[in-house]
């Protein structure tokens, strides 16, 4: 196989906010180093991440989006129902429909000129194993939350511990053979696929990563060296700390902005708005793409901030297609009552550009795995809010073991709360207490404020040349290239026939010569 700069990635991410944005950001840190890389998703998808890849390509990278169709009308979804976030219901299907994804992934590689050097799928995507099979492309699976979280359920599972407690999801336990002391019960320490109805597909997931050439995790050493190495070490498999992700990035402001989505607000306007307020005043609200309020503690949140008094900018969603929380805030006047010190978007926000300004001190958080590195990223304490999965897990680290964060009081998914409490868990006061708290003045808060600089020093520091993700990155594209060097040279010819039979037949079905219909 010829030099990293003619090496071709392929990145598969999940159809997920919260997992195609650090794969956006791999493709493009990727390309620097010399790679060529192709990012396949649903036209949804990538529609949603075109901006950035333009700003790839406006900055030289050799990126390309290409969208594949979702499956998704043929088991009766509508069309454009393709992202986490707009299943409203029966994820099931959706989940279903995604494992279909393998056969237009296997249209697509098939006609490709040569095999690509390696294909990168996200952890949720094991569909793809086939298709690299299938082709004899060497596979690496990204897993996107905390390698926290990947060695906690790997061990409650290994350990049988999820097995002893049963349908008892709110009895408590400890993590087994983990490096720091973690208790918690089921619904906060649940794997992606531990629900009824996916038992297939978890057990895919499983297969997947112990039969994949390696392992990359969006993390990096300064936090989680102990937990990147006890997981590399319980499955075996070459494993790359190569994050965070957000930290590689140099991109324009136009593309900064549109990370992820298209913002719905334009963001020179809370820049100048933040540019008004004192440094590190400012509380910024956000609970990701997919994690949604119950009405009532919404309003609650709504009330809390209200009376802390503090200067706020708070990404609310749920205010483009609620009822109830457009009436809270247009008919109740919570918008007009904080409009001197509270600037709501009602919809996406340009995330990553409001966290590394510095009128920012605090971030309110669902604990997503992306919105934990940014936050860490870009030296910001966190008030932790986490709704479901490998949040819980986030909101442990940050808050037990790096000393950054202030728990909200939230114990367990809203789901799980009893159905008198309408949903809530954090009282109107109790948020104003933990805000409080998370943006004081006095020896606490500064410790915590200088603890996150500290952090956001070293996640610039590993991502530049000399550090340990930039380092892994490095080793990652060697093994590649050798790796895909080693399958050409061994690969049977029947192997690479689906590549073959593209240049072998002519329009009218007659054999023609094609020399370099082999050289894959």
């Amino acid at each position: 196989m010829a030099a990293s700069t003619e090496l071709h990635f392929l990145l598969v991410p999940l159809v997920a906010q919260g997992h195609i944005i650090p794969m956006v950001d791999l493709a493009r840190i990727l390309a620097a180093r010399g790679p060529r890389v192709t990012i396949l998703t649903t036209p949804v998808n990538a529609a949603r991440n075109r901006a950035a890849v333009e700003s790839a390509n406006r900055a030289g990278l050799a990126v390309e989006l290409v969208e594949l169709p979702f499956p998704g009308p043929q088991l009766g979804l509508p069309e454009g129902l393709e992202a986490m976030d707009q299943v409203a219901k029966d994820p099931i299907t959706f989940f279903h429909a995604l494992w279909k994804m393998a056969e237009p992934l296997e249209e697509y590689v098939r006609a490709l000129p040569r095999r690509p050097d390696c294909l990168i799928a996200d952890a949720c995507n094991p569909w793809t194993a086939g298709v690299c099979e299938l082709f004899g492309i060497p596979r690496i699976v990204m897993h996107c939350p905390s390698a926290y979280y990947l060695l906690a359920v790997h061990n409650l599972s290994a350990h049988g511990v999820y097995d002893r407690v049963g349908d008892d999801e709110m009895a408590t336990f400890e993590v087994p053979n983990f490096p720091v002391r973690a208790v918690g019960n089921k619904v906060t320490f649940r794997g992606f696929f531990q629900y009824p109805g996916v038992e297939k597909e978890q057990r895919d997931v499983i297969d997947a990563e112990a039969t994949a050439d390696g392992l990359l995790i969006n993390t990096f050493r300064g936090v989680e060296d102990v937990f990147v190495d006890a997981y590399a070490a319980a499955l075996g498999r070459r494993t790359w700390a190569v994050g965070p992700t957000c930290a590689f990035l140099t991109m324009d402001d136009d593309a900064k902005a549109g990370r992820g989505n298209r913002a719905d607000v334009d963001a020179g306007d809370i820049v100048s708005w933040l540019h008004a307020r004192p440094p590190a005043s400012v509380l910024y609200i956000s609970f990701g793409s997919i994690a949604r309020l119950p009405a009532k503690q919404l309003a609650e949140l709504a009330r809390g901030l209200e009376n802390s008094g503090r200067p706020f900018v708070w990404a609310i969603k749920e205010a483009k297609a609620d009822a109830a929380v457009r009436t809270l805030l247009d008919d109740e006047g919570f918008e007009e009552r904080v409009k001197d010190r509270g600037l709501l978007v009602h919809g996406w926000a340009p995330q990553v550009t409001i966290l590394s300004h510095r009128a920012v001190g605090g971030f309110l958080t669902h604990c997503g795995w992306n919105a934990t590195l940014e936050a860490i990223s870009y030296g910001v304490p966190a008030l932790t809010w986490p709704s479901f999965a490998d949040q819980f897990s986030s909101e442990r680290l940050l808050v037990d073991v790096l000393g950054v964060g202030v728990r909200s009081c939230v114990k367990v998914p809203a789901m799980y709360v009893p159905k008198e409490a309408e949903g809530v868990q954090v009282a109107s006061g109790d948020v104003e207490k933990v805000i409080a708290e998370l943006m004081d003045d006095g020896p606490e808060g500064a410790a915590r404020r200088c603890r996150a600089k500290e952090l956001a020093a070293e996640a610039r520091a590993t991502v530049e040349e000399g550090g340990s993700s930039y380092s892994d990155l490095t080793d990652m594209i060697c093994y590649v290239s050798e790796l895909s060097r080693k399958r050409s040279l061994t690969s049977s010819t029947a192997l690479h026939m689906p590549f073959a039979a593209a240049e072998l037949v002519s329009n009218n079905g007659d054999m023609i010569e094609a020399d370099n219909a082999l050289s894959v």
